[in-house]
């Protein structure tokens, strides 16, 4: 039987919502991957970083930026040593600077991808997948990628049912 693994990071607190600073008692990925946790069965990892960033949107926007352009590495809180009984692998993460969050990256580290089916889901707020998808493709060697989604953050809560959609179409390729 096929398994199945989300790796997401989520942020709580303060987020860019439809044009304003919202202060979200739930991050927007934290939704997507309770989502397909609830259309697939799923075992759930969220890439959590030891040193938690800013709380203020600003700085935390500033932050992501030099962690990107630095290819700073975050230390996490956990780590996953292997995936050798995965099937499918979902990633889930904000759009940061047109990609995912160093922190997911971080998570993706020495990990074999080979044969590994990936999908990627983030959620944004104008910017779709950026470029995360060509990132993923760069560093998960042998991975062979299935469909994205890109869930605009301020319509996540209402999108159960898309994702819900999606991952089971993804699970039936």
């Amino acid at each position: 039987m096929k398994k199945n693994l989300v790796i997401y990071y989520s942020r709580r607190g303060e987020n860019y919502v439809s044009g304003r600073i919202e202060d979200l008692a739930k991050g927007n990925c934290e939704y997507l991957a309770a989502y397909i946790q609830d259309a697939i069965e799923v075992d759930l990892f969220h890439a959590e970083t030891v040193v938690p960033y800013s709380k203020d949107y600003e700085e935390c926007t500033r932050e992501a930026a030099r962690d990107l352009k630095e290819n700073r590495k975050p230390e996490l809180k956990a780590y996953l040593d292997d995936l050798s009984d995965y099937d499918n692998i979902f990633l889930v993460g904000p759009c940061w600077w047109g990609t995912y969050p160093m922190a997911l990256f971080v998570a993706l580290d020495g990990l074999d991808f080979t044969g590994k089916h990936v999908f990627c889901c983030m959620s944004h707020e104008g910017s779709g997948m950026g470029h995360s998808v060509q990132d993923c493709k760069k560093k998960l060697k042998g991975a062979i990628f299935g469909e994205s989604l890109a869930v605009q953050g301020s319509r996540t809560q209402a999108s159960r049912d898309l994702v819900s959609a999606w991952a089971q179409k993804c699970m039936n390729r």
